[in-house]
């Protein structure tokens, strides 16, 4: 099923990008927003479906995952392993934007036409500063947080109700078999949405290329050329990183992630991801209460691709307008991009938000997003992409440090939707005490 599926995905890019390629020549501008309607609700509803299960998705398994480690000192432990392990990512993946972008300086030379400096986006920047981050991260209301698919407030609602029933002992044992259940519904209902993958990534595409035509990749081709490069480089530090830690292993981990690596790159969203991922794991060796507790914070503390576009794309509008950034006012950029980034999964466009709500800081033109907006599609494809490698690779590293990567040979893998044991109470933890 997941090589069908993956070739499916891989048959609907170039399909898309055909379609949306002669659409681009044969309609007139005018004409091209109306016509590529159909596409936007193909993708959208697919969206909306793959965001209708994150919520109950990340909260079942987060929840369970706490409640099979056993004790909150376990708890501790993971948590302080898996942010050194994000922090850690972050300062990399900052830091590596950072010195590309000085060194290739895609926006040195550029002649395009630049906006007026009083031009703006009209981006909400208010949200992203600490006192509204701390504040934000207690949800006031859990039904709130999972209709906004607010994905920090419901990981921080989890984790007390996951060491709630680890406290209270036996009597947790019918809502954790419950949250079990859960899980393993919601992965059903994610291999029927899943389905339609391949559809959906066809439309994605062909609107993207219809819109913006295939031009638009010449005129950016030095920044677009220049951040996909660095993102095979951050590709490259974090496989180099997980081979210190699993060895040859790296080889199939890479095997199993790269349906989710490309449904993300796809669709341009790395929510459409998660539940594939978190199978992958699963298949791979991770246990599932470590999977399920790593993972979703990811989302929030662990955004690689989104880390690097942001000095990227700050220091290239900053080129674009000649604007020298000394090299302390850059890495106080990063110190505060740091902070300021975190929380931003669900945000719609939020990279271009903390982007925005940074440069202020900097005297850099918010106008210059506008340029960057023609191109964002083509390089959130690439950044989706990281953020599935970049969180995968983690929560492996996570479960090596504590010992518990299982070692499982290809050939023992069953499929990861076969009514077995392994594949249904398995995954779900029913064959696990909730008191180990």
């Amino acid at each position: 099923m997941a090589k069908r599926l993956t070739l499916y995905i891989l048959i609907g890019m170039v399909l898309g990008i055909v379609v949306g390629f002669v659409m681009n020549a044969m309609i007139a501008p005018a004409d091209i927003k109306g016509a590529t309607d159909g596409f936007t609700i193909v993708t959208d509803i697919f969206l909306r479906l793959i965001k209708m299960i994150i919520a109950p998705l990340v909260f079942s398994t987060l929840v369970v995952g706490i409640a099979h480690m056993g004790d909150t000192a376990a708890l501790g432990r993971i948590g302080a392993k898996t942010m050194a392990w994000f922090l850690s990512a972050t300062v990399v993946s900052l830091t590596l934007g950072l010195i590309l972008v000085n060194l290739l300086g895609p926006g040195r030379g550029l002649s395009l036409p630049l906006p007026p400096v009083t031009e703006t986006l009209g981006l909400d920047t208010k949200a992203f500063n600490l006192h509204d981050f701390l504040t934000h991260i207690v949800p006031t209301s859990i039904f709130d947080a999972m209709a906004k698919n607010d994905i920090l407030p419901i990981v921080v609602f989890a984790l007390f109700v996951g060491v709630a029933l680890t406290a209270i002992g036996e009597k947790a044992s019918p809502i954790v078999r419950g949250m079990e259940s859960l899980v393993a519904l919601m992965l059903q209902i994610t291999d029927y949405v899943m389905r339609a993958a391949p559809l959906a990534v066809f439309a994605a595409i062909a609107h993207a290329v219809a819109v913006n035509g295939l031009t638009i990749l010449l005129t950016f081709g030095k920044f677009i050329g220049s951040f996909y490069l660095g993102l095979a480089i951050l590709w490259l530090v974090l496989f180099l990183a997980a081979f210190v830690f699993i060895g040859p292993r790296i080889t199939l981990l890479i095997r199993y992630i790269r349906e989710p690596i490309l449904l993300a790159f796809s669709t341009a969203s790395s929510e459409a991801a998660y539940p594939r991922t978190l199978e992958a794991l699963d298949r791979f060796g991770v246990p599932r209460r470590i999977a399920s507790f790593v993972l979703p914070l990811g989302y929030s503390f662990n955004l690689d691709g989104s880390m690097m576009y942001m000095t990227f794309a700050s220091l290239f509008i900053a080129q674009l307008y000649g604007i020298d950034i000394s090299v302390g006012q850059q890495i106080t950029m990063v110190l505060i991009l740091m902070i300021t980034s975190k929380g931003m999964a669900g945000v719609p466009r939020a990279s271009l938000v903390v982007i925005s709500a940074v440069m202020g800081n900097f005297g850099i033109p918010e106008a210059g997003l506008i340029l960057i907006l023609a191109v964002d599609q083509f390089l959130d494809m690439g950044r989706s992409g990281t953020n599935v490698v970049g969180n995968a690779i983690a929560t492996v590293v996570v479960a090596k440090w504590e010992g518990q990567l299982e070692v499982r040979e290809p050939a023992e893998i069953e499929p990861p939707h076969a009514p077995t044991r392994t594949a249904t109470a398995g995954r779900a933890g029913l064959d696990i005490d909730p008191q180990a």
